[in-house]
């Protein structure tokens, strides 16, 4: 009760990689130097490596709506046909994004906690022959909810609009065949599933996109993409990079390269599922049902109780930070993340915090419910499994 450890449970930042963290203080190094240029050349082809793509790939100092815009202000023109799908608050960002950059936007939108549908893309793309782009998040943070990109990318491949895939908190928490799916642009950032601190994103970008960048008019300075392309061959920004975020990033990807991708998203995978059998355990109603990420679970809050209290009373009785709902959703759901270096101990120790809240506030809760199911998730994954091996 006295001492009290913050853990940071929200869908980022995210917790750091000790390793990671120690590598930053090295950050006394010249970025023009052969000593740096080896840093960046390893963390763009790692990046290349663990997002599984022949695209090139390349990084920005920015948060990932740095690079979102990038993607927008680098391929397009003014007055350009776009189509943005939009469920929830990042989705409204790419109609802000491109809204404001002047492109003529076909907008298909779903309420908050649901996904827009691989069929409304297909039959927006098919009323609007002219479009040159199609915008989307892999995974919805503000809802919980993941989007069906591969299905998606099937019908925009057909066409000859490129697919913008906001995969910020997709990558690292869901499978993405970057080149098999035709995913031309997916950006991420380092504050997620890389688990370093906020100020590095990335992008990949294929043959497609590139080539229609050689049309594109919209006007880019600091942005501009074939211009870092160019520096990257020698293992250099445009700019000044952020020397300490990428020696956090080369040993973060160091860390994930020996997990293995495809691990580092069941990780995800299997604390979100455990994660939504607590919440039933607990009479608790997730917000996205149809369509749940791994990345983020949003739970609505209890009848006739603000999301709020239960975040603020996780950070005052525990020192624990989830994040609340967004936009329209603030005070409705809460949101409980999966990402990055985040494992079952982390979990237990959630599901009981959340029970403890509950109960505290009125909320008829069996204490232990919730954690019993965390529990029973990890012995079928960890323990049952085991023991069938050895028999």
């Amino acid at each position: 009760m006295y001492i009290k450890k913050q853990r940071l449970l929200t869908p980022g930042p995210t917790p750091l990689y000790p390793k990671a963290l120690y590598a930053m203080l090295g950050s006394d190094l010249h970025h023009r130097t052969d000593d740096f240029r080896a840093v960046y050349k390893s963390v763009l082809a790692d990046l290349k490596e663990l997002m599984g793509t022949q695209n090139d790939v390349l990084v920005l100092v920015s948060s990932g709506t740095g690079a979102m815009e990038a993607s927008v202000t680098n391929c397009f023109s003014p007055g350009d046909r776009v189509i943005v799908c939009s469920a929830g608050k990042f989705g409204e960002r790419w109609g802000e994004i491109t809204k404001a950059f002047g492109l003529n936007v076909t907008l298909i939108e779903e309420p908050y906690g649901k996904s827009v549908s691989p069929e409304a893309v297909a039959k927006a793309l098919a009323a609007n022959p002219d479009a040159k782009g199609v915008f989307v998040q892999a995974s919805e943070t503000s809802t919980g909810a993941a989007h069906d990109v591969r299905a998606m990318g099937e019908a925009v491949k057909k066409t000859q609009a490129i697919f913008v895939v906001d995969a910020i908190t997709g990558l690292g928490t869901m499978p993405l065949d970057i080149d098999a799916w035709g995913l031309d642009i997916v950006i991420g950032g380092s504050q997620k599933a890389f688990m370093v601190p906020p100020g590095i994103a990335f992008l990949s970008i294929s043959a497609k996109a590139w080539a229609q960048m050689e049309s594109a008019k919209l006007p880019k300075f600091y942005f501009n993409l074939k211009k870092e392309k160019k520096n990257a061959v020698n293992g250099e920004s445009s700019w000044t990079p952020a020397t300490s975020l990428m020696l956090g990033m080369a040993e973060a990807l160091k860390y994930i390269k020996s997990l293995g991708m495809a691990n580092l998203v069941k990780n995800a995978d299997q604390l979100a599922r455990a994660t939504r059998t607590a919440c039933a355990a607990l009479g608790l109603d997730l917000f996205a049902p149809e369509h749940p990420a791994a990345s983020v679970t949003a739970v609505k809050a209890p009848a006739g109780m603000d999301s709020g209290v239960i975040v603020k009373e996780f950070k005052n009785r525990f020192g624990s930070i989830i994040a609340n709902g967004q936009g329209s959703m603030k005070g409705q759901i809460f949101r409980i993340a999966h990402l990055g270096y985040f494992d079952y101990a982390d979990l237990f120790a959630m599901v009981a915090e959340l029970e403890l809240i509950l109960k505290a506030n009125g909320v008829a809760v069996k204490l232990g419910a919730g954690v019993a199911a965390v529990e029973q998730a990890y012995a079928e994954i960890a323990i049952e499994k085991k023991e069938t091996v050895n028999a």
